[in-house]
């Protein structure tokens, strides 16, 4: 092999890296770049202190257990539709344009599902009405 294919090798395979994705999430047939929140830590700090997001981009909370959930919006600067998913991913209720909470103590208001829930999704505000989704949509999630 030449040393000028075997550059174009390592050139393909790079770009090829710079075009993988991460962890996505597929609703009413969008995809969204989703960051994962799968431990204490990075399930309460969520979304907080961010001033945006990308209109295909998404934060996607994943719990050990099916129960009934609490999200609320301290610190975070930007209006959220949380979504609420059972155990094989169906979506059990919505949350649609949540504002962010102005007085940043610990007096937030909270937003329940309405059942348990083992994953939350949490979109930019107005993206559930978009897509008009409802409960009993499917969630596909890809790793």
């Amino acid at each position: 092999m030449s040393y000028r294919t075997l550059l174009s090798f390592i050139a393909l395979g790079l770009s090829a890296c710079a075009f993988a994705s991460g962890p996505t999430a597929e609703l009413k047939g969008h995809k969204f770049e989703v960051e994962l929140a799968t431990d204490d830590a990075t399930r309460e700090r969520g979304l907080m202190f961010r001033d945006s997001m990308p209109a295909d981009h998404g934060m996607l909370f994943l719990f050990d257990q099916p129960q009934e959930l609490q999200f609320w919006m301290k610190n975070c600067r930007m209006p959220l539709d949380i979504l609420y998913f059972d155990e094989k991913y169906k979506m059990v209720s919505v949350q649609q344009r949540v504002p962010p909470c102005q007085n940043g103590g610990n007096s937030c208001p909270t937003y329940p599902s309405n059942g348990q829930a083992k994953y939350v999704l949490e979109l930019n505000a107005g993206t559930a009405d978009k897509l008009g989704v409802k409960p009993g949509d499917e969630l596909k999630v890809t790793r």
